[in-house]
Order: structure tokens, then C-alpha cells, then sequence
């Protein structure tokens, strides 16, 4: 008990009251005493109370001319992209001329049996047939793979994302299994289609993809299907399904439409017309 009444008689330290009560004899704790002093501290609050009010007052001017601004930058914008969009639909238009004429060089140039083979094999037309339908998805938790730890690829770590790379194998593993022809969420492959990536999109042919990939190939269903499963090609997508989370599915189809290529260029290769000329 008496150490608990010594605490409470003595709850500031005496060394704390001795300093506290020196500042009062000389005159140096509290609140200014002097006239001087007083004027100073209360010039000092009416320039904070200053700068405030003129900061204040100018953000509210400068407010109108803000929102202006912000309201033409989006004006411009959309206006862009209204522009943007119109260029895309015409290049769609000029592509799909482009394909009608090569179409019709086709149909003039031999036999029509030989110009529908040409034009299947080049991508130039629409085919229909048996194939199967491989749908290709990211991990459902992207972040990691499907042993919770990130993917490893050379340079940078994966985040359970299909990539580029990955659809270019399932693309080749069809094409060696006896894919006649070959499309991914729609955009038909030719022998010039090239499989990119720009940052963690997928583009094919400079076409940005959605997720999930379907890719449509027409060919001997049941044995295509087997083939590919059991390629190279068909047992990496299997590991990364088995160790990285990637979701696959694949199915065999009695009858399946691909669009034909939207543009089919060759600038370089010319047809042998007669033997040893060109």
C-alpha cells in the first residue's frame, strides 16, 4: 500500500515539476508575455489563415477550367475511337474484297476440282467438315499455377496464363496430326499466320484473343484426336494442365464450319503456268 500511495501522491516526477517550475519563475513557459510577441504570433496566424484561404480561393477558380479540360480530353477521345472503329470496318471491308477476288482468281485459273483444293489448302475459302474442338483456358486462379507456386519460363515468371508459345505447339501437334485446316476463336490459320504475344494478350495474324481459346480443326475426328493427344505437342499441354492449372478440353465434332482467312497475300511465289517458266 505504500508504494501504491507514494504513486499517486507523486505522479509526475519530481524532476519534470522542478522544470516546469523554473520556466515559471523565469517567465518562459505558457503563452507569450510580451506585447511583442503576441503581435508576432498573431501576424504569424493571420498569414497561415492567409495562404489557406488564398489557396482555397484559387483551386475554386481553377476548378471550372480543370473540368473543361478533362471534358474535352474525353470529347477527343471518343472521337478517336469513333475514327478507330471506322478505319477497323473499313479495312474488314477491304479484307473481305481482297478474299472475294483471290477467290474468283482461283476459280479462272484450271479446273474447278484443282482451284477448290487450292483455295482450302490456302485458306482463301470457307471448309466444313469432321474435326475435333480444343478449348484451351487459363488457370482459374492466374496468379499461380496449379501447385500454387508460379510458372517458369525463360526471362519472366508465368502467372498460370496461357502464352503464345503454348498455342503455337497445340497449333503445330494438329497440324502434324492431320489438321486439314485450322482456326482459333474464329480467325482461320493460313500458311503465312503468325501466333504473337503483346504483353498478355495473344494475337493471331496481329488480332488480339479473349480467353478461352477454341480452336476448330478439320480433319479425321477420331484419329486426329488420338494422334494429338498422344504427340509431343498433345502431352506438354497435358503437363501444363497436370502442373500449371491450364484448362483443357477436347472433343470430336461430326461437322464444323471454319470462316475463311480474311486476307491471303503472297507477294513473293508466283504459280509454274507451263514447265521450266514461270
Amino acid at each position: 500500500m505504500s508504494l501504491l500511495t507514494n504513486v499517486m501522491d507523486h505522479s509526475l516526477d519530481d524532476g519534470y515539476a522542478e522544470a516546469a517550475a523554473r520556466k515559471k519563475a523565469e517567465g518562459t513557459g505558457g503563452m507569450p508575455k510580451t506585447l511583442r510577441a503576441k503581435l508576432g504570433l498573431a501576424a504569424g496566424l493571420v498569414m497561415a489563415a492567409l495562404v489557406v484561404t488564398v489557396g482555397a480561393a484559387q483551386a475554386r477558380v481553377a476548378a471550372p477550367a480543370v473540368a473543361k479540360e478533362r471534358e474535352e480530353l474525353i470529347d477527343r477521345i471518343e472521337g478517336e475511337t469513333s475514327t478507330a472503329d471506322k478505319l477497323e470496318e473499313s479495312v474488314d471491308k477491304l479484307r473481305q474484297d481482297v478474299s472475294a477476288r483471290q477467290r474468283e482468281a482461283l476459280e479462272k485459273n484450271g479446273d474447278s476440282d484443282r482451284s477448290d483444293l487450292m483455295g482450302v489448302l490456302s485458306g482463301a475459302v470457307e471448309v466444313h467438315g469432321p474435326g475435333v474442338k480444343l478449348v484451351v483456358n487459363d488457370a482459374k486462379d492466374t496468379g499461380t499455377g496449379g501447385d500454387g507456386r508460379p510458372r517458369g519460363t525463360s526471362g519472366f515468371s508465368d502467372t498460370g496464363r496461357v502464352r503464345d508459345r503454348d498455342m503455337q505447339r497445340v497449333v503445330n501437334g494438329l497440324w502434324e496430326s492431320g489438321a486439314e485446316a485450322i482456326s482459333i476463336n474464329g480467325q482461320r490459320l493460313t500458311a503465312l499466320s503468325a501466333i504473337r504475344a503483346a504483353g498478355d494478350a495473344i494475337l493471331v495474324d496481329n488480332r488480339p484473343l479473349v480467353p478461352p481459346y477454341t480452336v476448330l480443326a478439320v480433319g479425321d475426328g477420331d484419329g486426329l484426336s488420338a494422334r494429338f493427344q498422344d504427340s509431343v505437342d498433345g502431352l506438354y499441354l497435358h503437363a501444363l494442365q497436370e502442373n500449371y492449372g491450364i484448362r483443357t478440353a477436347i472433343s470430336v465434332a461430326d461437322d464444323l464450319e471454319l470462316p475463311a482467312a480474311t486476307s491471303v497475300i503472297v507477294r513473293t511465289a508466283q504459280p509454274i503456268t507451263e514447265k521450266g517458266t514461270s
